[in-house]
């Protein structure tokens, strides 16, 4: 086993181990630049992080107007409801974000491993 011949973004050796004839890690291989390139636009895309708050402010006042009567139980079970539905969606967006990652890095394996490096060995 080779230690990765790649640099980290503080100015250090990566410390991540290779076999050769591989000399970078996943992360520093060259040719895996328009993969990891995808993969930060994608999550640079996201909103989850700053959806949440909102979520949760929007539940904190729902249960503060119900409990002071200031809301109908109906009007906010509803909402209560839709409140749901953007959670849900905000987790498949993620859930999909992270196929595509992990379909990147298996692509980035079978490659490496048809170019004669490290077997990789599936569950």
């Amino acid at each position: 086993m080779a230690v990765c011949a790649g640099t980290k973004r503080d100015g250090s050796k990566c410390t991540a181990t290779v076999e050769p004839p591989q000399t970078y890690c996943w992360w520093h291989d060259p040719e895996n630049a328009e993969a990891r390139r995808r993969a930060a636009s994608k999550a640079g895309k996201s909103r989850p992080s700053r959806e949440l708050p909102g979520i949760k402010s929007q539940l904190q006042d729902l249960t503060r107007d119900v409990l002071a009567g200031d809301l109908e139980t109906g009007r906010a079970a509803v909402a209560n409801q839709l409140i749901n539905t953007r959670l849900r969606a905000i987790e498949q967006e993620r859930k999909n974000r992270e196929t595509e990652d992990l379909e990147a890095r298996i692509e980035a394996l079978e490659r490496a491993q048809e170019k004669g490096g490290p077997r990789w060995r599936g569950a």
